[in-house]
């Protein structure tokens, strides 16, 4: 290993003991921790085993939580950065492994990524509950934007480049520190990500890596703000925790891949929908 991966791999190390202990320290500071419940364990393992196909998971995990009421609109940003933080870790490590990138950019872009992240997550602590749903209720109608996109074949399906130089590495870099602050508010990176690398060029598969190890970083990053604020929820968090870990391995290992087409129109009309009721609920709140 060169000595650009030696940094991703102890940044990403650090990233996760930091994570632990900060996990540890709020909760011997909270009296809301609580078990999961079996459902909020399927939903981590159903989020996780299509996050690793490709799908993502904080769009269709908020929708879940709008649909269902599980988690109030407010904490929802905190609980998706920190319950989904295991999985994410996990799969930067399979997928680092599994598909070569260029070490430099994938270093670069990750902890330009972790930066935007510290940065957004300490903003998104402090929103009132009405920005939190407008915030989000947007993010989920972009989200439905992108996966219309990707399923009507309106984006560009990307290049044969496994790296970037010169302006294409720099905007990549600049381009993903704003996506990593944005994951603090529940905005999720992949779909972003991809798009981006694609349009500059670069193969389908080298995304992979580059959007999971950006979440790798960036989510125990945000989750350090979270547990300062105990702005999320403990038992669906430990749900998505517990339950993401097993739909990883059985995606990455075991299926490995799907015909997804018909999937993303169902993902579409159940984020749609989710949408819709955040701004309606952040409407409610203004009123009140």
């Amino acid at each position: 290993m060169n000595a650009a991966q030696w940094t991703f791999y102890l940044a990403l190390g650090a990233a996760g003991i930091a994570f632990i202990i900060g996990g540890i320290r709020a909760a011997r500071h909270s009296r809301a921790i609580r078990r999961p419940t079996p459902v909020e364990l399927v939903i981590g393992f159903v989020v996780a085993f299509f996050d690793t196909l490709g799908i993502g998971s904080f769009a269709p995990t908020t929708a879940i939580y709008k649909l269902r009421r599980i988690v109030p609109d407010e904490l929802i940003p905190g609980t998706l950065n920190v319950g989904l933080t295991p999985a994410a870790l996990l799969e930067s490590v399979l997928f680092v492994t599994a598909i070569l990138v260029d070490p430099l950019l994938l270093v670069t872009v990750v902890l330009s990524a972790a930066a935007g992240a510290w940065l957004g997550a300490g903003i998104v602590a402090r929103m009132p509950r009405r920005a939190i749903q407008v915030t989000m209720g947007v993010a989920l109608m972009i989200a439905v934007s992108v996966f219309t996109a990707v399923n009507l074949g309106a984006l560009p399906g990307g290049g044969t480049a496994m790296d970037l130089v010169g302006w294409k590495f720099a905007l990549a870099v600049a381009i993903n520190f704003v996506l990593g602050a944005l994951m603090s508010a529940g905005i999720g990176l992949y779909a972003p990500c991809m798009i981006t690398l694609a349009l500059l060029g670069m193969h389908p598969l080298a995304a992979f890596p580059i959007m999971v190890s950006a979440c790798a970083l960036v989510q125990p990053v945000a989750s350090l703000r979270f547990f300062q604020t105990g702005t999320f929820s403990w038992g669906s968090s430990l749900g998505l925790a517990f339950g993401s870990i097993p739909g990883v391995l059985i995606a990455f290992y075991v299926v490995k891949s799907l015909p997804l087409y018909a999937l993303r129109w169902l993902v579409i009309v159940v984020i749609a929908y989710a949408a819709f009721a955040m701004l309606r609920s952040a409407a409610r709140t203004d009123r009140a």
